[in-house]
């Protein structure tokens, strides 16, 4: 069902004003005590003409601005808005430098590891991809010769299979197998290293070999040297692309950890920030928020406390500033999307469960109770980015609508927020879903990457697609009669190379001539970034991007006008009467 937002303030003040006007010069023409005030009536005829003009003027200039601005709930315009990425939630990309004080920083949660053995030249494969035994007998690496590591100390690890399953010592005997669905002491190892070779040894002091029957045991009991013997193995480190807090946090240990959130969330963002963008024309930010918000300030290992407190922050400097506040939870427990900015261990998606989804809504049940009668709260967005086919729809959409009645307890205003899932999904599933009846949001993220059908596009082609493909989904899901649309990320980024500042700028005015038409607005990808170009903030100060006048408060002038005419009959009024 849409929304159909109440009469603005603007166009009330002038309704009002009108009836006035109109009640001070016909006030003179109702008779009283029985006699009419005729007389005056061809003195004063045509001001009273010009009055009633006025009064017309002042409601369609009302109304006129009213529909040009895109006015929401409460007279607030469309969002134009920025998104506070890298802040509350971590994401390495956006600021590398959290990570470089970790030891052994290239072996964080989820980095994805090979062993070969320099005797035998083979590498170490979990059959099938976990739940049996360990072979050395592989010439080619591939998923089951791939684990993902799960950190315990800087030196200590557990190995987790494809399937799910640990390598564990518990197997009776000495052999490895990968048969341990929980980790333990009997499921760590400890990690010597030498450049790109290592020993893997027990907790209780054996080595692990690699024996001539292709087997994967844990008896070598000598000391082995980093010549070519069987308990030394060549470590092949396939991907380390998970820098969350998960890994930022687990990396240092929570000491440290704290010590490095704490100064990056005090100096990250702002009050400054959000004075810069108050300037700009934004009216909105965006805030990424995790699950782990909800138990401030002692979150469960390896979380760190904090976030809270800098979110009550923000908004503090968005009511002095006049923007809007709209919290995304980006990162769910379990994570929905196994990526590193939903705070994911290894790249698992294992939100889809009954507890974690309970635990999800325990969440907005918090940030509803807390920020609701906030004036600053515009909405709250119920998970950022679940992944497809890994959170089926009616999994989501179930959530989605549990989630609302939960807002809707505490807030009959605040707008919520429903995003698309990530994938090859058509928008449309959540607006035929039936999630809610009033300020229901459904949240588009738009980029020309990610995906290898933009990777040969040159700067043209980009261009084209915004106007051929975006602009016609955006105008068909604003015609629906259904959630409000929303380009909740989208950033002036792509992959042609070596493109010159006027290609850049014309590829960020594209985007921004489509998706202002977009019927709740759009919201930026993101404030700061060590990467330039999703970098709002240098976008605008390097003119790379630049809003353009849909984003400038401008003065009403036939409103300014019909005022002075209202202003100039008053006058007349006093002097002729």
């Amino acid at each position: 069902m849409a929304f159909s937002p109440p009469p603005p303030r603007r166009l009330i003040m002038a309704w009002v004003s009108s009836v006035l006007m109109l009640c001070w010069f016909l006030f003179p023409f109702i008779p009283s005590s029985g006699e009419a005030h005729y007389s005056s009536f061809g003195s004063n005829f045509v001001c009273v003409c010009v009055c009633v003009y006025v009064c017309v003027v002042l409601i369609l200039c009302s109304l006129w601005s009213c529909s040009v601005s895109g006015f929401l709930a409460h007279g607030f315009s469309k969002v134009r808005g920025v998104n506070l990425g890298g802040w509350l939630v971590v994401e390495g990309w956006i600021k590398p430098s959290l990570f470089d004080g970790i030891p052994n920083g290239d072996m964080l949660d989820g980095t994805q590891v090979q062993f070969k053995s320099v005797v035998l030249q083979k590498f170490v494969s979990a059959a099938g991809g976990g739940g049996s035994n360990v072979m050395v007998d592989r010439d080619i690496a591939s998923s089951w010769e791939t684990f993902k590591l799960w950190r315990v100390s800087d030196k200590e690890f557990q190995f987790r299979c494809l399937n799910g399953q640990f390598l564990t010592s518990n197997s009776g005997g000495d052999l490895i197998t990968a048969t341990a669905d929980t980790p333990a002491m009997t499921e760590t190892f400890y990690i010597e290293r030498n450049n790109a070779r290592v020993h893997i040894k027990l907790l209780t002091g054996g080595y692990v070999q690699a024996t001539m029957d292709n087997l994967l045991t844990s008896n070598y009991q000598l000391e082995p040297g980093w010549d070519d013997n069987s308990a030394t193995f060549e470590m092949i480190i396939v991907a380390n692309t998970l820098h969350g807090d998960y890994q930022l946090a687990n990396g240092y240990g929570y000491n440290q950890a704290s010590d490095v959130l704490t100064r990056h969330r005090d100096s990250f963002i702002t009050a400054s920030d959000f004075d810069f963008l108050s300037k700009c024309g934004i009216n909105t930010v965006r805030i990424p928020v995790g699950w782990w918000i909800a138990q401030d300030p002692y979150p469960p290992a390896p979380f760190v406390g904090g976030s809270l407190a800098a979110l009550d922050r923000a908004f503090s400097w968005a009511q002095t500033y006049n923007l809007k506040c709209i919290i995304d939870l980006h990162a769910a427990p379990g994570s929905q999307n196994g990526n590193e900015h939903s705070a994911s261990r290894d790249g698992s998606v294992d939100w889809p469960s009954p507890d974690y989804i309970s635990q999800t809504l325990h969440v907005i049940d918090f940030l509803s109770a807390r920020y609701a009668n906030h004036p600053s709260l515009l909405g709250i967005e119920l998970l950022n980015e679940p992944s497809a086919p890994a959170v089926p729809l009616d999994v989501l959409a179930s959530f989605y609508r549990r989630g609302y009645e939960i807002v809707r307890n505490y807030s009959s205003t605040a707008y919520v927020i429903m995003c698309q899932r990530i994938g090859n999904t058509d928008p449309m599933e959540l607006f035929q879903a039936n999630i809610g009846v009033s300020n229901i949001v459904v949240d588009l993220h738009y980029y020309n990457l990610f995906d290898p059908f933009f990777n040969n596009f040159n700067a043209l082609e980009n261009i084209q697609f915004i106007f051929k493909s975006r602009a016609p989904q955006l105008q068909a899901l604003n015609s629906l009669n259904g959630p409000l649309v929303f380009v909740g990320e989208w950033v002036n980024e792509w992959n042609v190379p070596n493109a010159s500042q006027i290609q850049y700028q014309l590829f960020g005015r594209a985007q921004l001539d489509v998706y202002n038409n977009a019927s709740f607005g759009w919201s930026y990808w993101t404030l700061k970034n060590d990467r330039v170009h999703w970098d709002f903030e240098w976008n605008i100060k390097n003119k790379y991007l630049s809003l353009g006048k849909s984003s400038v408060k401008r003065p009403n002038y036939l409103l300014v006008l019909a005022l002075v005419c209202g202003a100039y009959l008053l006058i007349l009024s006093g002097v002729t009467g």
